[in-house]
């Protein structure tokens, strides 16, 4: 019985290291041919549908984008759900889910680094070792692996902070002017009471333009976001985009923290390995 219980300590790093594995193949998949399309938005229509007691339930815009098939040459149109709206001629990428029969999907022009998954996957990969050397009762070991998660977690917050630090993103002042209400689940006589999840519903004008965005953040609780309250996003000037995260300087704070944490305990470990070594 204790040894099956003991397979428990892996199911963390398990979870944490498929989800890195997972964004990298998508990472990947993005690189293939066909993957995506680069596409000009025709225009851009809102969706809104609000149930019994008033709250919103569909929120969303059919937009209509152009593009170029990139094995035939064939200039196509297609109409995506997207919680954003798209301005007519905006640059945008579609993105196909596996293949070109999944529901594709619009993303505006932000490249991610390949250095978030990785790191991911590389800590979900330390916490199964770590895992491993607690069930064989190896401590050394467990400092070491510790040590060099404490160090990657800092220096993936750092490369996070300052990623986006060097885009010179410009915040913009939005007011959240409505609250989308999405049911996640309803009562049953095991789960008691439906569950919902929130998103915030902003204007903000830019370039002399007002726009409206269904933000991506999203709170449980239904007084996290009251309409009226201001919510603070960030413009992206090289890749005139706006984005719903920017530099936060608890991230730098954590950053630092977790890597000195990390050298720390990696030094404090060779001052007892280096010793033994020499014996």
């Amino acid at each position: 019985m204790r040894d099956f219980t003991q397979l428990f300590l892996y199911v963390p790093g398990i979870i944490i290291f498929l989800v890195g594995s997972g964004r990298v193949r998508t990472w990947l998949g993005m690189k293939r041919l066909g993957a995506f399309a680069e596409t000009t938005v025709i225009s851009s229509t809102h969706v809104t549908k609000k149930d019994r007691q008033g709250r919103e339930i569909f929120n969303y815009y059919n937009v209509v984008v152009e593009y170029v098939e990139a094995k035939t040459g064939r200039i196509t149109r297609k109409t995506v759900k997207s919680p954003t709206d798209y301005c007519e001629g905006q640059q945008v990428k579609l993105i196909f889910k596996g293949n070109r029969k999944g529901e594709p999907v619009l993303v505006e022009h932000e490249d991610e680094s390949l250095f978030g998954p990785w790191t991911t996957m590389i800590g979900g990969a330390l916490m199964i070792l770590m895992a491993l050397m607690q069930i064989k009762g190896e401590e050394l070991w467990i400092m070491a692996f510790l040590a060099m998660l404490l160090i990657g977690g800092g220096i993936s917050l750092l490369h996070t902070y300052f990623t986006l630090k060097g885009r010179g993103l410009q915040p913009v002042q939005a007011e959240i002017t409505e609250i989308y209400t999405r049911q996640i689940s309803k009562e049953t006589k095991i789960i008691r009471g439906s569950k919902f999840t929130y998103y915030p519903i902003v204007t903000y004008e830019l370039n002399g333009r007002k726009n409206i965005r269904r933000c991506n953040i999203n709170s449980s609780d239904q007084k996290t976001f009251k309409p009226g309250d201001t919510l603070e996003l960030y413009y992206d000037p090289k890749m005139r985009i706006v984005v719903e995260k920017g530099p936060k300087t608890s991230v730098l704070v954590w950053g630092i923290l977790l890597l000195a944490v990390g050298a720390v305990s990696g030094v404090s470990l060779l001052t007892v390995v280096i010793p033994m070594l020499a014996a």
